[in-house]
């Protein structure tokens, strides 16, 4: 069904996709490619939520030279109004004569109505091409989709024997300069970032994406004003953290989900919302949920030892990016996670290796759910 020529074109569209990805959220990335023969007369990209969508820059750059031409979409084209107008409308006003896209966008607004209407219009539609390479652009939002839960990555770092920090708290630098900023970059990647009351009472951290950090080539490719910062995510249960944490005073959101119906704060950036309390601290599942319900479908977790095994042992870790740095720490410096109970290998947490590259000194594994 599909060319040679169909491939490479899907494959710019993949990579023009990818051009979205500090910026799109909570919408999905997607790349347009539109070709007349063998040419490429109009490529394009979503953004940002709220702004045209891949195809509609993509036609907008054809100039008008698109009767019986093709497109090719990362995503099956929108037929619903939101932010914006329907593509499926704007792909058969334009006169393509065929369209070509990856999956069915697994929106229940969509799912299957945009093809249908390119077909009705009597435009051929083709519809799997490099489906993998499509997914893999935007885990979170089939997720959310799919199951009403976001797509979590739980950030660790460690020595090489499995240690956060010394037994006196000290933890800093476990690991180099290279891999803080390669955090930023998945940090800037995300809706949010989602740490507990302790690390913030402990840590004072800024759970923010800080320009000067970013590597080279996110700076070079995305200017400092171009990118959003992710809401940061504080679970606090009885409502531990004060008013003058860091944090608070930061550009960007805060929702802070607690148990305690009295706590507020009088930040105007943050939200304080109510979860159900489970039997070690919130509901992870609930909270979970409620966050996608926001918008938030990816979210980064960078935690201690508690939460990241409460994760663990709940399943709702999608991904482990584990960060080791070529250092020793001793046996009574604090464990990479809290979990205990296991009493049969068949109960293990376990992930397949999908990365491992060095980051500067150190080395960082990348990890899915099995």
């Amino acid at each position: 069904m599909f060319s040679i020529f169909d491939s490479q074109m899907m494959l710019r569209a993949i990579e023009l996709a990818e051009r979205g990805i500090y910026t799109t959220a909570p919408n999905p990335n997607v790349g347009c490619v539109i070709t007349q023969g063998d040419d490429i007369i109009g490529e394009g990209f979503h953004f940002r939520a709220g702004e045209p969508h891949a195809e509609v820059h993509a036609l907008r750059a054809a100039g008008g030279n698109t009767k019986n031409a093709t497109a090719y979409v990362t995503l099956e084209p929108c037929s619903h109004y939101g932010r914006t107008p329907p593509c499926a409308d704007a792909l058969i006003n334009a006169g393509v004569s065929r369209v070509v896209c990856t999956m069915v966008d697994p929106n229940p607004k969509v799912a299957g109505r945009g093809i249908q209407r390119l077909r009705d219009a009597g435009i051929q539609v083709d519809v799997g091409l490099m489906q993998t390479q499509a997914e893999a652009l935007n885990p979170g939002f089939i997720k959310v989709m799919k199951t009403g839960l976001p797509y979590v990555q739980l950030k660790l770092a460690a020595s090489i024997d499995g240690r956060t920090a010394l037994a006196n708290g000290q933890s800093k630098w476990i690991t180099g300069a290279e891999a803080r900023a390669d955090v930023q970059r998945f940090r800037a990647q995300t809706g949010a970032i989602l740490s507990t009351s302790q690390t913030v009472i402990d840590d004072n951290p800024s759970l923010n994406v800080r320009w000067a950090q970013l590597p080279e080539d996110v700076q070079c490719e995305y200017d400092q004003t171009r990118l959003r910062q992710p809401v940061r995510v504080i679970l606090d249960t009885t409502g531990k953290v004060s008013s003058d944490a860091g944090l608070f005073s930061l550009e960007g959101n805060v929702v802070v989900l607690t148990a305690n119906k009295d706590l507020g704060y009088i930040h105007e950036n943050v939200e304080v919302i109510l979860v159900p309390k489970a039997q070690h601290g919130l509901d992870l599942n609930a909270a979970l949920r409620l966050l996608a319900s926001k918008g938030i479908n990816h979210i980064w977790v960078e935690t201690g030892a508690t939460l990241a095994g409460g994760l663990l042992a709940a399943e709702l870790v999608d991904e482990l990016i584990v960060y080791q740095a070529p250092k020793l720490m001793g046996a009574d410096s604090r464990a990479l996670v809290n979990l205990t109970g296991l009493t049969s290998m068949n109960n293990v947490p376990t992930f397949e290796l999908t990365d491992v590259c060095q980051i500067g000194n150190d080395v960082r594994l990348r990890m899915q759910k099995q």
